[in-house]
């Protein structure tokens, strides 16, 4: 027997999953609430099972409805790309890029990558979405993004996502010119450094464990690290602007002066290009790629 499935009823289900509520989702979707339950109990007939539980006045996935929602979402957003690809044609345009930058690679690649597709004119188009990993990732799996550039030295492997290391980066302590530590002569200790508020991003589990073990306790993160930060670039201004000691990719602020700090460690930012195992790359990955060769090195 065909299938009576249709792209509807799967957007009815993924905002479904997303409100948890038939209100809220018919409302969002301008529907009446029996409407939407219609459509909801016509694909759970058309599948042979239940899609959502009753708790309360919420409406959670089943076990089953979660492996359904995973695949409405690919089937509905492919069905989308379809129909912009179409559009992007007949506008004149080759190609979208939706990329999620970490707090280094925003810092460093957010001005050139904007300023590089600007130069290529209105054939394509970039989203940019800045923050922390996790939350990236998580727009990178629902298909909000397309790829992720991030540190990922503490990435826990998933058989759902494709790692391609792009950039190796060392770590430095950092201060303005004309701070108190950068008149000093010599090798610096870990002591002196912290006499002064220390500036950083979240450090990854690797990064923590170098600076323990160099420093002691007390180089831990959260013992040592007074301002944190995921925008990068922040820190650097208020580093720039006070005697704050900021801890990051020495790139990230070339005009700041690098501090001998002693004994020094070897961090290094080790950065992917983290796109979903299995879909078909797009063109405008390759310009991706070229920038970051240009922008992001030592």
């Amino acid at each position: 027997m065909a299938s009576t499935m249709t792209l509807v009823q799967l957007r009815h289900l993924i905002s479904l999953a997303e409100t948890a509520s038939f209100t809220r989702s018919a409302e969002a979707l301008f529907l009446t609430q029996p409407a939407l339950s219609r459509s909801i109990h016509a694909l759970e007939e058309e599948l042979g099972r239940k899609l959502f539980d009753r708790v309360g006045r919420r409406s959670e996935l089943t076990q089953f409805g979660r492996d359904v929602l995973q695949q409405a979402r690919q089937l509905v957003f492919d069905a989308d790309e379809l129909v912009a690809s179409g559009g992007r044609k007949l506008g004149g345009r080759t190609g979208t890029l939706r990329v999620g930058l970490g707090s280094g690679p925003g810092t460093l690649l957010t001005r050139p990558l904007m300023a590089g597709m600007a130069r290529r004119g209105a054939t394509i188009r970039v989203d940019i979405l800045r923050g922390e990993g996790s939350r990236l990732l998580q727009a990178l799996r629902d298909r909000q993004l397309d790829a992720v550039l991030m540190e990922v030295r503490s990435l826990r492997p998933a058989t759902d996502l494709h790692v391609e290391t792009v950039a190796e980066m060392r770590g430095a302590f950092m201060c303005r010119a004309g701070h108190p530590l950068a008149r000093k002569r010599g090798a610096l200790s870990f002591d002196a450094v912290r006499e002064y508020p220390i500036a950083s991003t979240k450090l990854g589990d690797e990064v923590v464990r170098e600076m323990v073990d160099a420093y002691g306790p007390e180089g831990h993160p959260d013992e040592c690290v007074s301002l944190r930060c995921n925008e990068l670039s922040s820190l650097v201004e208020v580093v720039r602007d006070s005697d704050a000691i900021l801890f990051a990719i020495r790139a990230a602020a070339p005009d700041l002066v690098e501090l001998p700090v002693r004994p020094a460690i070897a961090t290094r930012a080790l950065f992917g290009l983290i796109t979903l195992a299995g879909r078909t790359e797009l063109p405008a990955l390759s310009m991706l790629r070229e920038l970051i060769a240009k922008t992001l090195r030592d």
